[in-house]
């Protein structure tokens, strides 16, 4: 591929195994993710003057993404969201996953799969890398051996392609998806409000106090959750969540499995944005709200606070396993599991 490449290199440790990062470059894109997590820690994009920034939100030592709350940049499952009290029954039989967050299982239990190292199989001639996991029958109580990959690709122009991959030998749940937070104007230029974003999305799902879904789902007009034109992120922040802030699963109005315009970002500022392409029913959008009651010390010594990045988390909607109605989330053996996602970049976008 013209003007590409894939770098390597050894960048820390945790617990005494050595992280391996990898760099991949395609048109004016560069990538770096680490074989802890499958973390995606960098991506350099320019600006409408040629200026680079980093525009994702992350850690120089691979330790900090131990140390630090959150999951930024990693792929999350077996599956990710929230499940309710962490129970759920699959084929007749109940089962009882650990709770990590309150009385709820959250992004596969402690650990889940951004906390735990993956096997990286570069591809040069695909500009490509494939991380590869293994989860065993049992892992965090979920039945079924499931073999995980997660591939970043970047293209000839530029675009930043993943997918997400499972299969297993017994009838499980799958819900994996990729946990980033961007910050277009560059990850150490403080708030998101000012950025732009539009979500193709019809309808939401109502949640509980704690973020559990009624199984109410509802449309979008007139809510703060209506980003069909886009808008400002911090137009309507305030009045998302009774202390401010978004994380809520939007639904799109037509899921058939096939790769659909999902998400459109920008920063007018810079003239960086991007349009999101999925295969996925839903959509999470998270505006970093962590940070906010615990600020953190971020790359090059950057303070991420409140309302930093947010990430579009391409997925199955929360709690679907106790949810019928729900778009299924059940993978049996044989079938294959598949979450793909497409970031189409601009250094013009506009508004």
């Amino acid at each position: 591929m013209a003007n590409s490449a894939i770098e390597h290199e050894v960048i820390g440790k945790i617990n005494g195994k050595d992280v391996e990062a990898y760099r991949i470059t395609g048109g004016e894109t560069t990538i770096e993710v680490m074989t802890y997590g499958a973390i995606l820690t960098r991506v350099l994009r320019p600006d409408r003057n040629g200026k680079v920034e980093d525009i994702v939100l992350g850690y120089d030592d691979p330790a900090s993404y131990i140390d630090n709350p959150g999951n930024a940049g990693a792929i999350c499952g077996r599956f990710s969201n929230r499940i309710n009290l962490g129970k759920f029954t699959l084929e007749g039989e109940e089962i009882q996953l650990p709770t990590n967050s309150g009385p709820h299982h959250l992004h596969g239990g402690l650990p889940g799969y951004g906390k735990r190292f993956w096997h990286a199989e570069p591809n040069a001639e695909d500009n490509s890398v494939t991380f590869r996991m293994h989860s065993p029958d049992g892992d965090q109580n979920y039945p079924g051996t499931v073999e995980v990959a997660a591939t970043y690709r970047v293209d000839c122009m530029g675009s930043l392609e993943l997918t997400m991959e499972a299969t297993t030998d017994k009838t499980t749940i799958i819900n994996i998806i990729y946990h980033g937070y961007w910050n277009l104007a560059g990850h150490a230029s403080g708030s998101v409000e000012d950025q732009q974003l539009c979500i193709l999305a019809d309808r939401y799902t109502l949640v509980t106090p704690e973020k559990i879904p009624t199984g109410e789902i509802v449309p979008v007009k007139g809510t703060p959750f209506d980003f069909n034109k886009l808008h400002a992120i911090g137009d309507n922040i305030a009045d998302a969540w009774p202390d401010g802030g978004y994380d809520h699963n939007l639904c799109h109005a037509v899921y058939d499995g096939k790769m659909r315009l999902t998400a459109k970002a920008a920063d007018p500022a810079s003239g960086r944005g991007f349009e999101l392409y999925s295969n996925q029913p839903g959509v999470q959008f998270y505006t970093a709200n962590h940070f906010k009651d615990q600020p953190t010390k971020g790359k090059s010594g950057a303070l991420y606070e409140t309302y930093p990045g947010f990430a579009l988390e391409t997925q199955h909607y929360p709690d679907s396993p106790n949810h019928p109605e729900f778009p299924s989330v059940v993978l049996k053996p044989g079938e294959t599991y598949s979450n793909r996602m497409k970031f189409v970049f601009s250094k013009n976008m506009s508004v």
